[in-house]
């Protein structure tokens, strides 16, 4: 069985990065949506991720950006991936690429041509599906998306909803490459709790030996 993938996404503050990496995280997330309660400055997440241990991915999370502003945050704080939350299209997908992650709402009528649309863009290296539009905590039911998957090329990463203690089900139901953690380690919105984030990473690991 392969290992699950780690993102913890909407860091603001170097004690969480730390946590993330130590708890054993793959990658964590800079939310660069003015709108959200994670939002951090370009400036800020830069600081972050120049102080990183060394193998630890970091993403840019943009949600409808124009290209120019995004071209600016990237200049700033040049992330591994960017993550589009949005309604963008594939023109501006490609514009952000290469290594888009693009995240799209879970909704059984559409989810399969929404997954099969951007696994047909060379610039998205991995689909997203979220239980909303993102950062909302929304949860879904896992297994209606289990029959989509084989269909589809890219990685699938899992999110919306995951916690410490139903992140083991959502593995053993949909095996995705990665799952994606915001709203379920914090103990008020925004703020990241250190605990939370060992006890979700463990609880992936305990699952991939299911």
């Amino acid at each position: 069985m392969s290992r699950t993938r780690i993102k913890v996404c909407g860091i603001r503050d170097w004690d969480s990065a730390q946590a993330a990496a130590d708890g054993g995280a793959d990658a964590i997330g800079f939310m660069f949506v003015r709108s959200s309660p994670r939002f951090i400055e370009a400036e800020e997440a830069y600081n972050i991720m120049s102080a990183l241990p060394p193998l630890l991915g970091t993403v840019g999370v943009f949600l409808n950006p124009k290209v120019e502003d995004f071209s600016d945050t990237e200049e700033t704080c040049p992330t591994i991936y960017t993550q589009l939350h949005g309604q963008e299209d594939a023109k501006l997908v490609r514009s952000c690429g290469p290594d888009v992650i693009k995240a799209v709402k879970f909704d059984p009528a559409s989810i399969a041509q929404d997954l099969a649309k951007w696994d047909e863009v060379d610039e998205v290296c991995a689909i997203l599906v979220d239980g909303s539009a993102g950062g909302e905590g929304v949860g879904f039911d896992w297994s209606l998306l289990v029959p989509h998957i084989d269909e589809i090329g890219k990685p699938i990463i899992l999110a919306g909803g995951l916690t410490p203690e139903n992140v083991g089900q959502a593995i053993r139901t949909v095996r995705p490459y990665a799952v994606d953690v915001s709203s379920g380690v914090e103990r008020e919105k925004g703020v990241k709790d250190a605990g939370l984030i060992e006890a979700f990473c463990r609880a992936v690991r305990a699952a991939d030996q299911d």
